[in-house]
């Protein structure tokens, strides 16, 4: 008996070193497991910052195996091996009635967990205020995956991407104007932990040690692609480690960036899209860790779509050839997006360099699509799962959700938006949206001219997004953030004439180290005039500010008044609020038509249901039955352009491919030819075959502000030639920051029905690229202006990664100029 309890109390006092251990804020907790015929042994190596190590054996008879865990080249279910087949779906996309539907979908694919993310933005939208309620209950989604006998990886960030507003950070950190995002800032640190404990409080008794699905939580997400900092991602892991226990954690990463983060008491794991050889992707992981189990996680569907741009799509074919390929070699892999869903209201995020908004649709190309429809991707993907199902048999997929047409109808009522203005602010200095406490919305900026008797050049030091140029109340023109523009001209206009800048905010870039993205008018506002022959400058001051937030009730309570009364005082494009009722028999998925609008966001029976622009591609919204009502329906469009006719219809199918392009997807002119004969290289080589980052060294530094490459052959020996990413090293070796890189040549890019194009070479993602048109044969080249001159020693360039590596250049030219390259 005494032996029993001297064991009882030993197993006790260790298992309590062992939680202390976890639970303190070290930089290195290292887990192993050992095995022989009668014991098994678990090691836990605790590396504090003074290096003491302290190592505690707990041996264990043969008692069988539960939860979730790393095995030796495979993950382990109960002690037997297990292959993840994770879909990734995201619960604040999917209106919450058809949550059930969209996990059988899953369910009846052969998948058994699904991948969801944490947006911090969505759930706590003031600092304090958490809101897990409604469409935002993360524990009832995981608690419905339970039900439907499927696990669940949970992804809480802090910083999650997704092509969602700000990556998924709340805007109001960046009221506090010096702080350091993702980064191991003291602020920073302090709000993901407030807010790492609240998931955990809503979720934290959901894992699988717990009795829940939860088996495995991501630390961070994709930290690679934004800095090099063990010390902040070991500070996440902590604040994670601490509030979910012991659960299995990971980190993921690209093939090419994920050991500068990696921490050696995770498992690691890789992204990558479809058509990557995938043996190349895992190389350097296997090399590194021969015994972990591999797992993409984050294995990308399809692609999003971005205003003004081409509508994204990914063969099927690739798709199921890497899924077979990575099934048949025991590789785990959640597919990024199996259901994309929704950016509600305006939830949607922008890519940078440069800035790109996404639309509103989330629809990814994915097997599932927006309203929850299987595709041919699907039954594809269905066919090749049930080959790996281990004897057991797929579920039968659930009924579709119809959709249902609404007949045309005309609004006839509007608010204008410069008669329904809120009470303003006065301000000398201009401020951005976050100085006056506003997430989201438009804002307007209003200021007295002095006399201008001739013209003025306006410039905006910078409207974030897009700006419209009011002078006592007629348009003038607008200023587009996506194309670079800051300034116009002002006509002659007495003194005292009313200047109106009115700034609408789109998503806040959600990919690498812009996301710290003010929004508003970010700088100053410069007049250049001409006094009695003399050139001048002024920093205009003293501002109105009005702060219209992107709200249901902002908008509800705007004055309406008919149409047709306020043609001939506003003109034929009214900007404002529009009003209207629609009739509906019998409530189902619909998508309604905004071709004939401007540029806003819509709400039905006050739900927010997104953007719309006229650019395109998308030119409907979608709206699921579960919000519509049998009989009058409300709609309101917040248009800050106007319609073109204001009315609109429910489709039975989206139109989400349907670009009016009002900026060139292409960067040459007609007529333009790049002539280098009487230029003269600063480098000729010749690149590798095969996959891979691949640099070059310069003979010698050169200094310059404009590159050109000059490709000219092949490794396959056809015309085409591609760039998936291309960086210019300093001359200390270090890569350039690519923000504010332009092209300003290329002279072929295939975008006729794919986005192709040479700004593909520095968008930050490696799985897209540029590409040249197939049957237009060589040299092909592409001149970027780096935006300033630097000191160059070098690129690196990267190929596509497929197997094959179509496109990929063999012999090169590289031409550095301080000034543009003769066309």
């Amino acid at each position: 008996m005494r032996n029993i309890f001297l064991s009882l109390l030993f197993g006790i006092v260790c298992n309590l070193f062992v939680i202390e251990a976890k639970n303190s804020l070290v930089s290195d907790f290292v887990v192993s497991r050992e095995e022989n015929p009668k014991n098994t042994v678990y090691r836990y190596e605790v590396c504090h910052e003074d290096k003491f190590n302290v190592n505690d054996e707990i041996r264990k008879g043969e008692m069988p195996r539960s939860g979730f865990e790393v095995g030796k080249g495979t993950f382990l279910l109960n002690g037997k091996p297990f292959i993840i087949k994770a879909a990734e779906l995201h619960y604040p996309r999917i209106p919450k009635p058809y949550w059930e539907q969209r996990i059988k979908l899953c369910k009846a694919l052969g998948m058994n967990t699904i991948c969801l993310y944490v947006f911090w933005n969505l759930h706590e939208p003031r600092p304090g205020e958490f809101d897990f309620t409604g469409q935002n209950d993360l524990a009832a989604f995981c608690r419905l995956c339970q039900q439907n006998d499927m696990y669940v990886i949970l992804r809480p960030g802090p910083y999650v991407c997704a092509e969602w507003e700000m990556g998924g950070l709340p805007w109001w950190l960046l009221k506090k104007k010096d702080i350091r995002l993702r980064e191991a800032d003291p602020y920073f640190i302090e709000r993901v932990n407030i807010f790492e404990q609240e998931v955990a409080r809503q979720v934290g008794g959901l894992t699988i040690q717990n009795g829940g699905p939860i088996i495995m939580v991501q630390v961070e997400n994709e930290y690679g692609s934004y800095g090099e900092s063990k010390e902040y991602v070991s500070l996440i892991r902590d604040i994670v480690r601490t509030n979910f226990g012991d659960v299995t954690l990971f980190q993921c990463d690209w093939a090419s960036n994920f050991t500068k983060n990696a921490l050696p008491d995770l498992l690691w794991t890789i992204n990558f899209g479809t058509g990557a050889n995938i043996d190349q992707q895992f190389a350097g992981l296997k090399k590194l860790r021969p015994d972990s189990p591999l797992m993409c996680s984050e294995f990308w569907s399809g692609w999003f779509d971005k205003w003004g741009a081409n509508h994204e799509t990914r063969p099927a074919s690739d798709m199921i050839a890497g899924i077979d390929e990575m099934l048949s070699k025991g590789i785990s892999f959640s597919l990024y997006m199996t259901h994309g869903g929704t950016n509600w209201g305006h939830w949607a995020g922008a890519n940078s360099p440069g800035f790109a908004p996404d639309v509103t649709s989330y629809d990814y190309d994915a097997p599932i699509s927006e309203s929850g429809q299987t595709t041919p991707k699907y039954w594809a993907l269905r066919k090749t799962l049930g080959k790996y199902m281990n004897g057991e048999k797929q579920t039968k997929v659930p009924d579709m959700i119809k959709s249902v047409s609404i007949p045309a109808f005309q609004f006839t009522e509007v608010a204008p938006l410069f008669a329904n203005l809120p009470i303003s602010k006065k301000d000398k200095n201009i401020r951005t949206m976050e100085e006056y406490d506003q997430g989201f919305g438009t804002i307007l900026y209003r200021t007295i001219l002095p006399e201008i008797t001739s013209s003025a050049q306006l410039t905006v030091n910078e409207a974030h997004d897009y700006a419209q140029i009011f002078v006592n109340g007629k348009y003038i023109g607008k200023l587009d953030r996506r194309n670079g523009e800051k300034q116009l001209t002002l006509p002659a206009c007495p003194k005292g004439a009313q200047l109106d800048i009115l700034v609408e905010a789109m998503g806040r870039i959600n990919f690498g180290r812009a996301i710290k993205d003010y929004k508003g008018i970010t700088k100053n506002v410069e007049l250049s005039i001409n006094i009695d022959g003399y050139p001048f400058t002024c920093d205009l001051k003293n501002w109105e500010v009005f702060n219209i937030e992107d709200s249901y009730e902002f908008y509800k309570k705007m004055k309406f008044h008919p149409i047709r009364s306020l043609k001939d005082k506003y003109g034929q494009r009214i900007p404002g609020c529009y009003r209207a009722t629609f009739q509906v028999k019998k409530p189902g998925d619909t998508f309604l038509n905004f071709e004939t609008w401007g540029k806003g966001l819509v709400y039905v029976n006050g739900y927010a249901l997104g953007r719309i622009w006229e650019i395109g591609p998308q030119q409907t919204l979608y709206v699921p039955g579960c919000w519509l009502k049998k009989g009058e329906n409300e709609i309101l469009v917040f248009d800050i352009i106007g319609p073109k006719d204001a009315k609109s219809e429910g489709l039975d199918k989206p139109l989400l491919d349907q670009l009016l392009v009002q900026k060139p997807l292409t960067h040459r002119k007609k007529g333009e030819n790049l002539n280098l004969s009487n230029e003269s290289p600063v480098f000729s080589g010749c690149f590798k075959s095969g996959n891979g980052w691949q640099e070059i060294k310069f003979d010698k530094p050169v200094t310059g502000r404009y590159i050109c490459l000059e490709a000219l052959n092949a490794q396959d020996g056809k015309e085409l030639a591609c760039i998936a990413e291309m960086h210019v090293l300093t001359e200390n070796g270090e890569r350039l920051s690519r923000e504010p890189w332009i092209v300003t040549y290329a002279d072929s890019e295939d975008v006729s029905h794919v986005n192709r194009s040479a700004d593909k070479i520095f968008d930050l993602q490696e799985s897209t690229y540029w590409s040249t048109v197939a049957g237009i044969d060589y040299p092909h080249s592409v001149v970027i202006d780096l935006g300033a001159v630097y000191t160059l020693t070098g690129i690196q360039y990267l190929p596509r990664m497929e197997s094959e590596v179509p496109g990929g250049i063999r012999d090169f030219k590289i031409y550095v100029k301080p000034h543009p390259f003769k066309l």
